[in-house]
């Protein structure tokens, strides 16, 4: 797989990770007002139990959230990648000509 195609791909991932974001907080969205409206319907003058449930999705929004959009989400070079051999080993990272791009 050339460089281009794992653009490509990690583009992809990142896309789909975004939406899928969106996609939970509408259902968080739809889940803690149908809590809501059940609660205020059978027991209004009680406790507020929905709140645990609308907190516990409000935790998982948060990572999946941090997932899509969080630190760490970029994509790694070649120059990365020699970067790290040169610290786990302490001399500098031998690169496969196969994988330089020919102009």
């Amino acid at each position: 797989m050339n460089e281009h195609e794992e653009l490509r791909r990690q583009a992809r991932k990142r896309l789909k990770a975004r939406s899928s974001f969106w996609t939970y907080i509408g259902v968080w969205g739809a889940v803690s007002i149908m809590l809501t409206v059940i609660w205020f319907i059978t027991t209004p003058d009680a406790y507020f139990w929905p709140v645990w449930a609308i907190f516990g999705m409000g935790v998982a929004a948060l990572f999946i959230g941090l997932d899509a959009y969080g630190p760490g989400r970029r994509y790694h070079t070649e120059s990365d990648v020699d970067a790290e051999i040169e610290r786990m080993t302490g001399r500098p990272a031998q690169r496969d000509r196969r994988d330089e791009p020919t102009l």
